[in-house]
């Protein structure tokens, strides 16, 4: 086993003063450490048989496409506005330190579709919880939500009541 913890490097006070950044970079930089995060996030989501993995900008992109790779399923990116070019759906959301918005295509997920949303942080849940909305939008159904790294502290599954949620590396504090 790898330590994934290990290759998690900390950030002090950004994007802003008081905020400490958890940088995957170095974990997605070493072979070892990718292929393994890479396992562990499909050992989570192979029983829960998604039709595809909803993905959001910009770190959301880099393992969910991996991961759906993994799964022989498709992958749906969540962007920021304006960045989709053709006709989208938006979810707002509340972040630790402001407020985003995100879209998805209209076409994006079929109604019925099974859906594992993905990102490399939970933090406060608005984020993860704007991609929940988007999917159930769109008529399709969450089987889980899996993330790198779990800002315990914030409280981030309170959000996510009632949805099967997993994090390869939690902290407290």
């Amino acid at each position: 086993m790898t330590d994934l913890a290990g290759r998690i490097r900390d950030i002090p006070d950004f994007p802003k003063r008081g905020i400490v950044f958890k940088d995957i970079m170095p974990l997605l930089a070493d072979p070892e450490s990718l292929r393994e995060t890479v396992e562990q996030l499909a050992a989570f989501a192979e029983p829960r048989r998604p039709d595809v993995v909803l993905g959001a900008e910009a770190r959301g992109f880099i393992l969910g496409a991996a991961l759906a790779y993994r799964l022989g399923c498709g992958f749906v990116a969540a962007r920021k506005p304006g960045k989709l070019p053709w006709r989208t759906i938006s979810a707002k959301y509340a972040l630790e330190y402001g407020f985003d918005a995100l879209e998805l295509h209209a076409d994006a997920i079929r109604p019925g579709s099974r859906v594992l949303v993905h990102d490399d942080l939970l933090a406060t849940g608005g984020t993860a919880r704007a991609k929940v909305d988007l999917v159930e939008q769109l008529g399709g159904a969450v089987v889980g939500l899996a993330f790198v790294i779990e800002l315990e502290f914030l409280h981030g599954r309170e959000k996510l009541a009632g949805y099967d949620v997993f994090s390869l590396i939690s902290y407290s504090e």
